[in-house]
């Protein structure tokens, strides 16, 4: 696989992800919750500081810093080590998944980046309600509900401080749980709770990908088939 091939693939995903990242930043208010297929898959608008899911490093303003800043070499280095796994000929499984994850991490680190910069801070709960389709939420705020681009370095936060935009949201089961389960019974129990972003969509596939099937991909162009070759004349 080419390496502009796999830079095509970084690129795609950037702009899906950014694209509907700037449609909810500027169009929702924080918190949220609009059903997009039924009650199993919404738009849900949080934003989180820290790491893909809304894992967080630390709540101070340094521990962003240092996400940040370690997320920005990674994804510098990623760069780096894509270019080296195409020259090399390493599988194009393998590239594609590597491909995914470093887009995932740009994805992120733009928002960490720029955000902070370019937006105002989105309002909170006070806004905020439950809809059942887009277009009521849409007519129900008004500008000072929502989120604005700003001039440059007017936003809410400075260089690498900016906030991770979330928005999928799958609670594909949202159940009360029987009280005879030990531990959790008669407790609410949701299942995907977390809420993400294409982003992070994109590095959860790449990593799960390598991780099953890594003696499949994980290899240099031709070698499988030298090794299926040779055990077919061995046999």
């Amino acid at each position: 696989m080419k390496y502009r091939n796999a830079l095509l693939i970084v690129l795609l995903v950037i702009v899906a992800d950014q694209a509907l990242k700037f449609f909810v930043k500027t169009h929702f208010s924080n918190g949220d919750d609009v059903k997009i297929m039924g009650s199993w898959f919404r738009l849900h608008f949080i934003e989180n500081e820290g790491m893909a899911y809304g894992m967080k490093l630390s709540e101070s303003v340094m521990g962003k810093l240092v996400l940040s800043s370690f997320r920005l070499i990674a994804v510098i280095f990623g760069f780096y080590l894509l270019k080296r796994l195409t020259k090399k000929g390493y599988s194009k499984g393998a590239i594609i998944c590597g491909t995914l994850i470093l887009a995932g991490a740009l994805g992120n680190l733009i928002d960490s980046m720029f955000y902070g910069l370019i937006f105002t801070d989105s309002p909170y709960a006070c806004f905020a309600g439950n809809y059942d389709n887009l277009h009521t939420m849409l007519q129900n705020h008004g500008q000072g509900a929502v989120a604005h681009l700003c001039d440059w370095g007017h936003g809410y936060g400075k260089f690498l401080q900016g906030k991770v935009v979330d928005m999928l949201y799958f609670p594909v089961v949202d159940t009360i749980m029987p009280h005879w389960v030990p531990f959790i019974g008669g407790k609410s129990f949701i299942f995907f709770e977390p809420v993400f972003n294409i982003a992070d969509a994109a590095i959860s596939v790449g990593v799960i990908t390598l991780v099953f099937f890594q003696k499949r991909l994980i290899h240099k162009a031709g070698t499988e088939e030298t090794v299926e070759h040779s055990n077919t004349v061995t046999q």
